[in-house]
């Protein structure tokens, strides 16, 4: 009877271990299903305002007002040259509500980087709960709609509760594709620089004249 209590708590103690060894694999792998799944809503609600938007006759769509006001921001922060981007705390809240148009994440678009195999759903505002479920938009940096006189700061985690996210951005390369979709299409981008800058350097945030950019932070 002792050695059979015994073989079952060592089968216990392996089991245990078995599960402490491939955890971190599993629990990456449900946080991409999960990201999937919120890219497939982000999609299908998509789908719902391009309907929306062949069906309006005469008065602009919420398609046409939303990129509209996004450009406006985005024009607008260029002009009075970012002032209120002053330290890293100045990026939290958002600067744009997406509910009223069904996107009751604040969820802007989501980014491909294939080098790193991951695609991440983009939130609005670099807050402690975006930041842990994604990567996230800078505020008072440019919406990613792309664009002249455009840079947008995404933001994510060097890994955060067992998922990837920025982990790997070592792997980048001069040359290498960055994709970013929004309600409007796919943006394509390569990387053309990479850098080790201070936490509370926000100049390589800022736009650059004349150049449509997207600066990856981790």
């Amino acid at each position: 009877m002792k050695k059979k209590s015994r073989n079952i708590m060592l089968i216990l103690v392996f089991l245990i271990g078995l599960g402490f060894f491939y955890y971190p694999t599993l629990s990456n792998k449900f946080n991409e299903y999960k990201n999937q799944k919120i890219i497939k809503e982000y999609n299908e609600n998509k789908e719902e305002l391009y309907k929306e938007s062949h069906s309006t006759k005469g008065e602009g769509s919420q398609l046409d007002i939303l990129l509209k006001k996004m450009e406006e921001y985005n024009e607008k922060i260029y002009k009075d040259k970012q002032k209120d981007l002053k330290d890293p705390f100045s990026y939290e809240e958002s600067s744009f509500d997406l509910t009223e148009f069904g996107f009751s994440d604040n969820i802007v678009g989501y980014i491909s980087i294939p080098i790193m195999d991951i695609e991440l759903p983009i939130y609005l505002g670099a807050n402690h709960e975006n930041m842990s479920k994604g990567a996230v938009q800078m505020s008072q940096t440019s919406f990613p709609i792309g664009g002249e006189n455009t840079n947008s700061a995404i933001v994510a985690h060097r890994g955060y509760k067992y998922q990837a996210m920025f982990r790997d951005i070592e792997a980048l390369s001069i040359g290498d594709e960055v994709k970013i979709t929004n309600l409007w299409g796919t943006l394509e981008y390569r990387v053309c620089e990479i850098k080790i800058i201070d936490p509370s350097d926000v100049s390589e945030v800022l736009i650059q004249e004349g150049r449509d950019l997207v600066t990856l932070i981790t």
